[in-house]
């Protein structure tokens, strides 16, 4: 098994991965409009590859952080490339004194979110680009 080594990365080398795996119909420029300037990046790569991405921003009310972007490279799935991305954003957005960590979970993707902690927040609703959803939320610190 190859070695993963996970840390944060320019927004920008998450791009092409994030438009393989997520938006393939999009352009990179596409891909690049949908953006927050103030975004945390996290990049997983094995023997030197990026094979998982994802990135963390504040948004909603005080406290708020969304996870956006998860995407993890068909070739890399099942080596805990994805979860040491969730992990390491969950850890910087509690770091930064989150009160509520959040996603849109496509549905294929719900469990993967709930071993890595988050919870099912919503009932199943449709997004217009990428089909079925659930809204998940972790609350750091809080019990249960």
């Amino acid at each position: 098994m190859a070695e993963l080594v996970v840390r944060a990365v320019p927004l920008a080398q998450t791009r092409s991965l994030r438009r393989a795996v997520l938006r393939p119909t999009q352009t990179l420029a596409e891909v690049a409009a949908r953006e927050p300037d103030d975004a945390h990046a996290v990049g997983a790569f094995a023997d030197g590859d990026l094979v998982a991405v994802g990135f963390v921003i504040r948004d909603g009310e005080p406290g708020a952080w969304r996870i956006r972007g998860m995407a993890t490279a068909p070739t890399a799935r099942g080596l805990g490339a994805g979860a040491a991305v969730l992990d390491a954003l969950v850890r910087y957005a509690t770091a930064q004194g989150a009160a509520r960590i959040w996603c849109n979970a496509r549905t294929p993707a719900r469990t993967f979110y709930e071993r890595g902690g988050l919870r099912v927040a919503s009932d199943e609703f449709e997004e217009p680009e990428s089909g079925p959803h659930f809204l998940m939320e972790l609350r750091p610190g809080a019990s249960g």
